[in-house]
């Protein structure tokens, strides 16, 4: 019986700017909008009045990844039902603030109840409810269709669309600044 050949190092394929990654290291936390970031942003109703939602699978899997690099992931929305409490507590997402309007004094609360201050915060949103926590922010991101009020205010806008991996691609820059996105890859691939 012959030994396997050990596989080669996975290389990332993903690049930032250099710029771009010194704004976002130090991210201890990161405040994630839901309709409009973690969805397409459009409101599905079945025959029952019931609302539905479609999550992107890779957007999930960024949430995972993010307490594996020392970064808690928060989630502010102002909607709540019983899917997106299910998504997210399958996700392990334990700080929620769930029909919340007023998004500043929830994610302040997170916060403090974390020890950290804002320069330790990260946060992605697509609209004027997101604008008070994306401007406190050491590092404020958008997805490709957000308001244009929110892309004006955003260091990073996404090249993908809410509920299209957008998160995921906010949740890579992030493991990327944190210098554990190679040894996460790694990790997987092996």
């Amino acid at each position: 019986m012959t030994a396997l050949a050990p596989l080669a190092p996975l290389l990332p394929a993903l690049r930032f700017d250099p710029e771009l990654l010194l704004a976002a290291q130090g991210v201890k936390v990161a405040f994630f909008d839901v309709d409009g970031v973690l969805t397409d942003g459009g409101l599905y109703f079945s025959e029952a009045g019931e609302t539905l939602k479609r999550f992107s699978t890779l957007d999930g899997h960024g949430l995972k990844l993010l307490p594996r690099a020392g970064i808690t992931p928060v989630v502010i929305t102002g909607r709540d039902s019983q899917p997106l409490r299910r998504r997210l507590q399958a996700l392990g997402i334990t700080h929620v603030h769930y029909g919340t309007e007023d998004k500043r004094p929830a994610a302040e609360q997170t916060l403090q109840a974390l020890g950290l201050d804002w320069s330790q915060a990260a946060a992605i949103g697509d609209d004027w409810p997101d604008l008070p926590v994306l401007r406190r922010c050491a590092f404020a991101a958008a997805p490709a269709n957000a308001h244009p009020e929110v892309l004006a205010c955003a260091r990073y806008v996404t090249r993908l669309r809410g509920g299209e991996g957008a998160g995921r691609e906010f949740c890579d820059l992030l493991l990327v600044a944190s210098g554990r996105y190679a040894g996460l890859l790694q990790d997987a691939a092996s």
